[in-house]
């Protein structure tokens, strides 16, 4: 079976108010499921790895909710992160510890926030990029582009595997013009989704990072040691802040040794409220409800409420609006600004206002 590995950091600045420093988007139920994005992703994972084969990489201050929604997943499986340190230390933790356990395994690395209702066709893609990694290749998953988004990084994919191609280049996130040029190339979206043999990705990590390579090397050696919270504490500050495209993928694909599995499956980053709403199911006015509230709403059209404050949420001859209650704030702004949202959270954070973020 595969190893999960489930990085769930970040706050999600762009769903405030709802998703706050200390609880995040990923621990929320967002779609009516009667689950988080969490738990979601670790029940999507399930015919691939059990319980004991799946891993999260969070942070301090999530660490008790995480255990609370995941009570199958062994405590020695939660990497507790002291700091953020972006994408490639979580994940190169997460990788040496599987290796200190499992040294011919392999692994996965899938978003704690990512709604994917294919399943089946999800679960057929990463058996596909299991079988490619054996062969020795760092495998991404590349999803056929529905529009040239500028939010998305993309994918230029050349000759052809059994079951998927060889990865050419990365390329960071492009303007509109660019975007359209990749989309018409025939370039696949970059969904973050990867598959490697541990030893394989370690291999690339000691020869692009050594330092870091080296460093969590030394703490996955301890982490089923008591010795683990002093090592981590005095090694972990010292790693860079760095993505795992930037510091091994990118080296890597230029070394010929990534490979793309196209993904034939929907797949939705949840990044704000507007492209939430898009996903979730609306009413004969393009309405959209996120909880289960009490709305009252008249001639009102195409807007998102999300009654989580306890009161009734009533709205009069609006639309394309986003009405956020909960406990302690109220948000409301056009659908089309819902990515300026995160300004609102810088700018708390700005007066020091650490209660509403």
């Amino acid at each position: 079976m595969l190893h999960a590995v489930i990085p769930a950091g970040g706050s999600g600045t762009r769903l405030w108010p709802l998703s706050r420093s200390n609880h995040p988007k990923f621990l929320h139920d967002l779609t009516g499921a009667e689950r988080s994005l969490l738990q979601s992703t670790v029940a999507r994972l399930a015919p691939l790895a059990d319980a004991d084969r799946t891993y999260v990489v969070t942070g301090t201050a999530h660490a008790t909710p995480v255990a609370r929604q995941l009570p199958a997943v062994p405590d020695r499986n939660l990497l507790i992160e002291p700091s953020p340190r972006d994408s490639c230390p979580a994940i190169a933790l997460a990788a040496a510890v599987i290796a200190e356990r499992d040294p011919s395994g392999i692994m996965g690395s899938f978003h704690s926030d990512h709604l994917i209702p294919d399943e089946a066709r999800f679960v057929e893609t990463v058996r596909t990029a299991m079988r490619l990694a054996r062969d020795g290749y760092l495998m991404t998953i590349g999803l056929k582009p529905t529009a040239p988004e500028t939010g998305f990084g993309y994918l230029r994919c050349g000759d052809p595997l059994d079951g998927g191609m060889v990865l050419r280049e990365f390329r960071e996130k492009p303007d509109k013009a660019t975007a359209q040029s990749y989309v018409d190339a025939g370039y696949l979206w970059n969904s973050g989704l990867f598959v490697w043999q541990v030893s394989t990705f370690l291999g690339e990590l000691a020869r692009q990072q050594p330092k870091l390579h080296d460093v969590v090397r030394e703490i996955a050696a301890a982490w089923d040691t008591p010795s683990r919270e002093e090592l981590i504490g005095r090694l972990w500050p010292e790693l860079p802040k760095i993505s795992v495209d930037h510091a091994v993928m990118e080296g890597a694909a230029a070394a010929g040794k990534v490979a793309v599995v196209p993904g034939d499956f929907t797949w939705h980053d949840v990044g704000d409220w507007d492209t939430l709403a898009e996903v979730l199911e609306s009413d004969v006015d393009g309405n959209v409800t996120i909880g289960s509230g009490e709305v009252l709403s008249i001639d009102t059209t195409n807007t998102v409420v999300v009654p989580k404050g306890g009161r009734l949420i009533a709205t009069v001859g609006v639309r394309d609006l986003v009405v956020v209650d909960t406990d302690d704030a109220v948000l409301v702004c056009p659908r089309n600004r819902a990515q300026d949202v995160k300004k609102l959270v810088d700018e708390l954070k700005a007066r020091g206002d650490r209660a509403h973020t």
